[in-house]
């Protein structure tokens, strides 16, 4: 009985692939100039000459809409009459990230790979690329062959395919500009910044539609982060405390204290850590009061209750003490050694407003802009993607506190919810896979909604900006395309 090749290439996979190949390592870039070869100067330009080449005699091609090629005579013939004799000749683009190569070896000797991966196919008109047909995924079966690497199996499937010239599914999302951006108008978010780290390293930064309405979105694009600024202030302090000038349990008032609380006994308990976990006893701003004045909720230290309020109090606390602000301080601890040159607490003389991602509610309607003057601990920074990337980076790679103060720092404080507690500026969200956390912040204003996840154990980042009042819309869909199974579990503890 003939077993059919498919069966083949499953029993090889299952049984004689080595670990994933390294992208560093030559076989994977080997097989990544194959691809290129097969595509890039075959496929797109219409080269047979690089399909007699790269392809073995007895080559098949599964295709899960066109059916079987059984031959390389019949492969190349189809080449030739539905795709260089097209009027839209389609190009084909690898999906940057996605391509794993698998070595095959017997008794240790290499004799072939598999390479797998997801491409996207634009129409072209022209010989200029339009918009985009499908995406798919593949996987090639490669073999050495008298030292050169031919294409010996070919399999494309998972096709999804455009709904029309104009627009394409959410499935092509994160992948396609044209289908990202149709789908931040269909939102009414005007402009979405995405930053994602991989394997300790930042692989993506992007920015998708308007700064407002007909004025395209620059990867610089500079947001107001909301409350994103306090983890920045939280780094502040732990690197304050790192260094032997500052520490977290003692009260803040030796050296600041509020004159609408200067009478409350409470203000002499009130400390740095109880500030980071948000357990200030305060409300999250003042003036939600009727009077308009600070005042105690609990006694610190003793429940949750987010606030702003604290971190300002922290801000003044600092600053009395080593007579400079919270800015520079920033500047000497964070922002200059992490090269963060977009990044600034307050509107100056240096602010590009021409990148400036202005806010819009949730019609789309444009905000008033406001330029605060001063430093906020809680509120209000100015940065890029590129720039809180490398915070949350450096944040990954350890904050540059010893590791009895990074633990300090994502441990628990204070409970907020089941598999969600506070440590000292971040949250951590538990349990989001076997053995996984996530430390993570957000940031929400009128006209902002912004959000960041850190996920240690896989080395992975997440930054999401967005300017306007739905910008949360985009966190499912985000969070889903880029960490897949972690990022669920993370909207289950966050949606909880």
């Amino acid at each position: 009985m003939k077993v059919p090749i498919a069966f083949l290439l499953l029993f090889l996979i299952a049984n004689q692939v080595s670990a994933q190949v390294d992208k560093s390592e030559p076989l994977f870039k080997q097989l990544r100039a194959q691809d290129s070869l097969l595509f890039k100067v075959g496929f797109n330009t219409c080269d047979l000459e690089q399909f007699e080449n790269l392809i073995t005699e007895d080559f098949e091609f599964y295709h899960d809409e066109a059916g079987i090629t059984d031959s390389k005579a019949s492969f190349i013939q189809s080449i030739e009459e539905h795709i260089c004799a097209s009027a839209n000749n389609p190009s084909r683009q690898l999906l940057e990230g996605s391509l794993e190569v698998f070595a095959l070896k017997t008794n240790e000797e290499l004799y072939g790979a598999i390479q797998k991966g997801r491409h996207a196919f634009y129409a072209q008109v022209n010989g200029q690329q339009k918009h985009l047909t499908s995406i798919a995924n593949f996987s090639h079966l490669w073999l050495l062959k008298e030292g050169k690497w031919k294409l010996s199996r070919a399999y494309s499937y998972n096709h999804k395919k455009s709904e029309s010239n104009s627009g394409i599914t959410n499935e092509c999302l994160f992948i396609d500009r044209a289908s990202t951006e149709k789908w931040l108008q269909e939102l009414n978010v005007p402009a979405l910044g995405i930053g994602y780290l991989e394997k300790g390293k930042v692989k993506e930064i992007n920015v998708y539609g308007e700064l407002e309405k007909g004025i395209p979105a620059p990867a610089n694009t500079i947001f107001n982060v909301a409350s994103l600024t306090k983890p920045v202030t939280a780094l502040v302090a732990l690197k304050l405390v790192q260094a032997g000038k500052w520490d977290l349990d003692t009260p803040l008032a030796k050296y600041w204290t509020d004159p609408d609380v200067a009478t409350d006994p409470r203000s002499k308990t009130l400390t740095t850590r109880h500030v980071l976990s948000h357990q200030s006893g305060f409300p999250n701003w003042r003036y939600e009061n009727e009077n308009g004045k600070l005042a105690f909720d609990f006694t610190p230290g003793t429940r949750y209750q987010y606030s702003g309020e604290g971190f300002e109090y922290l801000r003044h606390a600092l600053e009395k003490q080593f007579n400079t602000t919270l800015d520079q301080l920033a500047q000497e601890l964070i922002f200059a050694p992490l090269q963060m040159n977009d990044t600034r607490f307050y509107w100056d003389n240096e602010t590009d407003e021409s990148r400036f991602a202005k806010w819009h509610d949730s019609q789309g309607n444009l905000y008033e802009t406001y330029k605060n003057t001063s430093a906020s601990a809680a509120d209000d920074l100015l940065t890029t993607v590129a720039d809180y990337c490398q915070f949350i980076l450096h944040v990954m790679e350890g904050a540059g506190l010893s590791p009895e103060l990074y633990r300090e720092m994502i441990s628990i404080q204070c409970i907020v919810k089941a598999n969600q507690h506070f440590g000292l500026g971040w949250l951590v969200d538990e349990n989001i896979g076997p053995e996984a956390y996530a430390i993570t912040h957000g940031g929400d204003d009128k006209g902002v909604h912004t959000i960041v996840f850190i996920l240690p154990e896989s080395k992975q980042g997440l930054v999401i900006f967005t300017n306007g009042d739905n910008g949360t819309e985009t966190y499912i869909d985000t969070l889903l395309f880029y960490l897949g199974n972690l990022g669920q579990g993370i909207i289950d503890v966050e949606t909880n």
